[in-house]
């Protein structure tokens, strides 16, 4: 797995919701609008990519190499949530937008989409934690507020804080739709912008819990067996951990990608691009 040195490891401490990171970023989105053309302000050197905070770590790492192959190029990633991208996408804003999670069907009819990846959602505890397994039952009575002390899950007596993304993240969506079947995680949860900063607070709390993208799982934290499995590629690719989401590029139906966007896209279709995305903890292709 890889940690970077991004905006993904902002530590937003807060039991509210970062519904203004979303906010701001759809905001200026829909002012810049006006001066985009249908490439998103793309020019021949220059392309723009805006989306999930999941997927832009692992698209601004082969953005960098890329440019090392292509000297004068210059893409620019930016990490604004899911849902933020794929409106980018559909507004003309960026060329190209990031989703970790499946398009709902009204944003699927304005927008083409490609599976780059595929990444399994890694439930997380300090190493302090002496839990290694979980049902998924009781993850979903975690989450959902059921269970609030370790002891009841074979662990010491302490309260469980939950670590959660916002609403309208990719992480968050893919969470309540592969683990908690459509229900909603506690109001009482800590809400984080990233997948770094859920990263950070569970790496500092040695009764905390969350979930991230499996990709970029570092030795501050733990993951957690789901019904004696662990998360890993390996058990993703024996079909035997479940809970998978797509890595999507999208970009407004039926509007061809300029030259360079279309490049860069091939590089991260690649052998070299999607081995790069593998040796990151990413899943190549579909999952059968």
């Amino acid at each position: 797995m890889i940690t970077f040195a991004h905006k993904d490891n902002l530590k937003l401490h807060t039991g509210k919701p970062n519904l203004w990171i979303v906010t701001v970023g759809v905001s200026v989105a829909l002012l810049l609008t006006a001066c985009t053309s249908d490439h998103g302000g793309s020019t021949a050197n220059r392309i723009g990519l805006s989306g999930s905070t999941s997927v832009s770590p692992f698209a601004e790492h082969l953005a960098e190499l890329y440019q090392k192959q292509h000297v004068g190029t210059s893409i620019n990633v930016q990490s604004l949530g899911s849902t933020a991208g794929i409106q980018a996408a559909i507004n003309g804003v960026a060329e190209i937008g990031m989703s970790s999670r499946d398009l709902k069907p009204d944003e699927a009819a304005k927008l083409d989409q490609l599976v780059i990846a595929r990444d399994a959602l890694a439930v997380i505890v300090h190493p302090a934690n002496p839990i290694a397994s979980l049902t998924l039952t009781d993850v979903q009575h975690i989450f959902l507020g059921k269970i609030t002390n370790w002891r009841e899950v074979g662990g010491v007596d302490a309260p469980i804080i939950l670590v959660t993304r916002e609403a309208g993240s990719g992480t968050f969506g893919a969470f309540e739709e592969l683990l908690l079947k459509g229900a909603h995680p506690v109001a009482s949860a800590l809400r984080q912008g990233s997948n770094g900063a859920i990263r950070q607070v569970v790496s500092e709390d040695p009764n905390a819990i969350g979930y991230i993208s499996l990709g970029i799982v570092d030795a501050s934290v733990k993951t957690i067996a789901i019904d004696q499995v662990q998360p890993s590629v390996k058990h993703v690719l024996e079909n035997k951990y479940k809970f998978v989401r797509p890595f999507l590029f999208v970009w407004r139906k039926g509007v061809a990608l300029s030259p360079l966007a279309q490049s860069y896209v091939d590089y991260v279709l690649s052998v070299g691009g999607q081995t790069e995305l593998e040796r990151l903890g990413l899943v190549r292709g579909k999952v059968n």
